[in-house]
């Protein structure tokens, strides 16, 4: 298992350890040997049955109905949304545990460290895309309050279990510090546009800060912020950036509607952030992202690459989730066409942007830049899926 880089450590037993790694292992096993055993009874069962009927799968939808009463489909999805509640299952004892250590670290750091800053809002009310649905499964989803009482800023269990959990569930393809998509993006942005040099930049949907902090480690002297609207997951991601020595500005906010000024930032990001709202609430976001853009700033979406780009199977097998890992809003972004939101927001349509990035956690520094050269495009195989030589999938526009 992945050993988080900051000073919010768990007091994990041996025992403990061994039950992340068991768990993280099953994870890449189901994500990898057992998702390509599903490909392969797609392409060499299911689908030449379909086309001997003449009803050949035209979309994602079709792929479902044809795969669901499979043996094997069947098969893969029980182990699947089984070892995605072995995750938590592993995680939230040994929190509990060490809650008082959890509590102890924060303060220290509270103490020496008082880098950054967090605002948050007890008037906000937290949305029910979040408050009444268990998002991946976690259980109590990411704003619920355990123990207000044993923290000096407030409860961050929440936060902990997030952290903890993408350590075990993306069995080190995020990176040593879980921020592979922040680090490899913004550093895609500044390698491609030297002259670009932000001074305010924004993160939408931060949850514990992990790849808003990747863009103060690319951006230095820019000033960085980033919003959510769950309260544990910011105290968390303000003592983790602390302990890293990163300064971020933290805010419990609704990205719908955005308490900043207009024309207050050079970049507006997020990551893995739209495919958790509503239909209606996308349109808003992007409004608002294009509200506090500066002339000449950049709007920056890290997300699954939309339905029209993938072939059938591969458009189904991103859409899982949203039957069996409750993303119910999964489905309703992916057939969106990027390029139309984006202009219905207010930015003109050549200025439109879409681009893929290569891990830079995947393949190192010689390899990144090489295949940064080669212009890597949307592949089904490998873009927006946990896997080896993962592509991030980009879209936004230039205000």
């Amino acid at each position: 298992m992945l050993e988080l880089q900051h000073q919010l450590k768990l007091p994990a037993r041996r025992d403990d350890k061994a039950r992340m790694n068991f768990v993280s292992g099953l994870r890449s096993h189901v994500l990898h040997e057992l998702a390509d055993g599903l490909r392969t009874v797609w392409q060499h069962e299911v689908e030449p049955e379909l086309r001997r009927r003449g009803r050949p799968a035209r979309n994602g939808r079709d792929v479902h109905a044809a795969l669901r009463a499979n043996e094997y489909f069947r098969f893969y999805s029980a182990v699947r949304v089984t070892a995605q509640d072995m995750v938590y299952q592993s995680v939230r004892p040994v929190i509990e545990r060490g809650a008082a250590s959890l509590a102890a670290a924060d303060a220290q750091l509270v103490r020496a460290q008082p880098l950054g800053s967090l605002t948050l809002d007890p008037s906000l009310e937290v949305p029910r895309s979040v408050s009444a649905i268990d998002i991946h499964l976690m259980p109590g989803s990411y704003h619920t309050e355990y123990a207000p009482t044993g923290y000096s800023r407030g409860d961050l269990t929440a936060g902990a279990i997030y952290d903890n959990r993408l350590a075990i569930s993306s069995f080190g393809l995020m990176g040593q510090n879980l921020d592979d998509i922040g680090q490899s993006v913004a550093r895609w942005l500044r390698e491609r546009q030297p002259q670009f040099r932000p001074q305010r930049i924004l993160d939408l949907g931060c949850t514990v800060g992990h790849n808003t902090g990747a863009w103060k480690d690319q951006y230095p002297d820019a000033e960085v912020h980033g919003i959510d609207v769950a309260a544990p997951c910011l105290r968390y991601a303000l003592a983790r950036a602390r302990s890293q020595g990163r300064a971020l500005q933290l805010h419990q906010m609704n990205a719908e509607k955005l308490a900043f000024a207009d024309a207050s930032f050079d970049v507006v990001f997020s990551s893995m952030f739209l495919h958790e709202v509503p239909r209606a609430g996308i349109a808003r976001v992007l409004a608002e992202a294009h509200r506090v853009l500066r002339p000449g700033g950049l709007m920056l979406h890290m997300e699954l690459p939309p339905n029209a780009r993938l072939e059938p199977f591969d458009a189904f097998y991103l859409d899982w989730d949203g039957d069996y890992n409750n993303e119910p809003f999964y489905k309703p972004f992916r057939a969106l066409e990027p390029r139309e939101a984006v202009r219905i927001a207010g930015f003109a349509p050549e200025r439109y942007l879409e681009v893929v990035v290569p891990s830079l956690a995947g393949l190192g520094e010689q390899r990144w830049r090489a295949a940064l050269e080669a212009g890597p495009v949307v592949d089904s195989a490998r873009t927006g899926r946990l896997a080896a030589g993962v592509n991030w999938y980009c879209f936004g526009a230039w205000r």
